[in-house]
């Protein structure tokens, strides 16, 4: 059985609300747009406003690394689920799955999203500097790979004809 396959039970089922064609068409790109540049900016700014207060101010740099923990797990569970969202649009319009770019940035920006979701999951490893360090640079390389992810997106949305 193909990916394709059983995801095409679940795209049919879709297809059967009568959802207009926009919303299965630009849906996934509207709240993948609004998730990565609003919620990402933000945790990315907190991220990196917690590590760069550090040693100027203590109570600014808490508040800045409270916030990155609140909104970046929900980023990513809104991601994983745009993820999906979007591989099932795909299926709804008729369009390959496995091919595009926008596949492949998407794939490696939730690789690396969770590769950072565990490290603060182990408590950065012991609460290891080197740990907290990769954790900035993977999760700052993942949101500029999602800006990448999201011109390829434009570029794949404008190609699909309706």
């Amino acid at each position: 059985m193909s990916i394709r396959s059983s995801i095409e039970a679940i795209a049919n089922w879709f297809n059967t609300l009568g959802t207009p064609e926009p919303i299965v068409h630009w849906g996934h790109p509207v709240m993948m747009g609004i998730v990565v540049f609003a919620m990402g900016s933000a945790a990315a700014w907190a991220g990196w406003r917690s590590r760069t207060l550090a040693t100027i101010n203590q109570e600014m740099a808490s508040k800045n690394k409270a916030d990155h923990r609140k909104i970046a797990p929900l980023m990513y569970i809104f991601l994983l689920l745009g993820y999906t969202g979007g591989v099932l649009s795909l299926v709804m319009q008729g369009e390959p799955i496995l091919e595009s770019p926008h596949f492949v940035t998407g794939t490696v920006a939730i690789s690396l999203l969770t590769i950072n979701a565990l490290i603060a999951a182990t408590g950065f490893i012991g609460n290891k500097a080197t740990a907290r360090t990769v954790h900035a640079y993977v999760g700052s390389t993942a949101l500029l790979i999602l800006v990448a992810h999201a011109v390829l997106g434009l570029k794949l949305g404008l190609s699909i004809s309706n």
